[in-house]
Protein backbone atom coordinates (compact mmCIF):
# COMPACT_ATOMS: atom_id res chain seq x y z
CA UNK A 1 0.00 0.00 0.00
CA UNK A 2 2.91 2.40 0.84
CA UNK A 3 4.79 1.68 -1.96
CA UNK A 4 1.70 2.78 -4.13
CA UNK A 5 1.55 5.75 -2.75
CA UNK A 6 4.83 6.65 -3.05
CA UNK A 7 4.58 5.50 -6.73
CA UNK A 8 1.46 7.88 -7.14
CA UNK A 9 2.73 10.79 -5.54
CA UNK A 10 5.70 10.85 -8.24
CA UNK A 11 2.89 11.30 -10.94
CA UNK A 12 2.24 14.85 -9.54
CA UNK A 13 3.69 17.95 -10.50
CA UNK A 14 3.15 21.19 -9.71
CA UNK A 15 2.05 23.73 -11.76
CA UNK A 16 1.34 27.26 -12.09
CA UNK A 17 0.74 27.06 -8.11
CA UNK A 18 -1.43 23.87 -8.58
CA UNK A 19 -0.84 20.37 -8.21
CA UNK A 20 -1.58 18.18 -11.54
CA UNK A 21 -1.50 15.08 -12.88
CA UNK A 22 -0.19 14.95 -16.88
CA UNK A 23 -3.25 13.59 -19.19
CA UNK A 24 -0.55 10.50 -20.00
CA UNK A 25 -0.53 9.46 -16.72
CA UNK A 26 -4.08 9.36 -15.80
CA UNK A 27 -4.27 7.33 -19.14
CA UNK A 28 -1.92 4.87 -17.72
CA UNK A 29 -3.43 4.75 -14.47
CA UNK A 30 -6.81 3.72 -16.24
CA UNK A 31 -5.44 1.12 -18.60
CA UNK A 32 -6.86 3.45 -21.50
CA UNK A 33 -5.36 5.03 -24.57
CA UNK A 34 -4.09 8.12 -24.48
CA UNK A 35 -5.93 9.20 -27.54
CA UNK A 36 -9.28 8.00 -25.85
CA UNK A 37 -8.69 9.51 -22.57
CA UNK A 38 -7.86 12.96 -24.91
CA UNK A 39 -11.07 12.21 -27.23
CA UNK A 40 -13.28 11.74 -23.88
CA UNK A 41 -12.87 14.89 -22.53
CA UNK A 42 -12.94 16.78 -25.25
CA UNK A 43 -16.20 15.58 -26.25
CA UNK A 44 -17.33 16.74 -22.62
CA UNK A 45 -15.05 19.97 -22.73
CA UNK A 46 -17.97 22.30 -20.58
CA UNK A 47 -17.03 19.81 -17.96
CA UNK A 48 -13.57 20.70 -17.29
CA UNK A 49 -13.34 24.22 -16.52
CA UNK A 50 -9.47 25.80 -16.37
CA UNK A 51 -9.61 24.87 -12.82
CA UNK A 52 -10.06 21.31 -13.80
CA UNK A 53 -7.81 20.84 -16.95
CA UNK A 54 -5.51 22.81 -19.05
CA UNK A 55 -3.21 22.43 -21.56
CA UNK A 56 0.73 23.08 -21.07
CA UNK A 57 2.53 26.30 -22.27
CA UNK A 58 5.40 25.54 -24.60
CA UNK A 59 7.70 26.89 -21.90
CA UNK A 60 6.49 24.89 -19.07
CA UNK A 61 6.61 21.41 -21.03
CA UNK A 62 10.11 22.26 -22.06
CA UNK A 63 10.41 22.66 -18.57
CA UNK A 64 8.81 19.47 -17.07
CA UNK A 65 10.70 17.49 -20.09
CA UNK A 66 13.76 19.03 -19.20
CA UNK A 67 13.88 17.77 -15.18
CA UNK A 68 12.20 14.54 -16.43
CA UNK A 69 14.44 12.23 -18.41
CA UNK A 70 11.97 10.01 -19.57
CA UNK A 71 9.96 12.87 -20.93
CA UNK A 72 12.49 13.31 -22.96
CA UNK A 73 11.60 10.51 -25.57
CA UNK A 74 7.37 11.73 -24.97
CA UNK A 75 7.35 13.11 -29.03
CA UNK A 76 3.78 13.75 -29.21
CA UNK A 77 2.44 16.35 -32.02
CA UNK A 78 0.67 18.15 -29.22
CA UNK A 79 1.26 19.42 -25.55
CA UNK A 80 0.23 17.79 -22.93
CA UNK A 81 -3.43 18.45 -20.88
CA UNK A 82 -3.03 18.06 -17.10
CA UNK A 83 -5.12 17.75 -14.47
CA UNK A 84 -6.28 18.96 -11.22
CA UNK A 85 -7.49 16.98 -8.10
CA UNK A 86 -11.11 17.86 -9.37
CA UNK A 87 -10.65 17.37 -13.17
CA UNK A 88 -9.16 13.34 -12.15
CA UNK A 89 -12.19 13.13 -9.75
CA UNK A 90 -14.51 13.97 -12.56
CA UNK A 91 -12.69 11.83 -14.89
CA UNK A 92 -12.72 9.19 -12.06
CA UNK A 93 -16.72 9.61 -11.41
CA UNK A 94 -17.47 8.13 -14.77
CA UNK A 95 -20.67 10.36 -15.16
CA UNK A 96 -21.81 10.99 -18.04
CA UNK A 97 -21.61 7.38 -19.93
CA UNK A 98 -19.41 8.83 -22.71
CA UNK A 99 -16.59 9.37 -20.96
CA UNK A 100 -16.20 6.58 -18.57
CA UNK A 101 -12.92 5.59 -18.32
CA UNK A 102 -12.26 2.86 -15.14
Amino acid sequence: MTQKLVQLQKLIYEIRMQKVMLDRDIADLYGVELRSLNQAVKRNIRRFPSDFMFQLTDEEWKNLRSQIVTFKKDTRKYKPYVFTEQGVSMLSRGEPSPYRLG
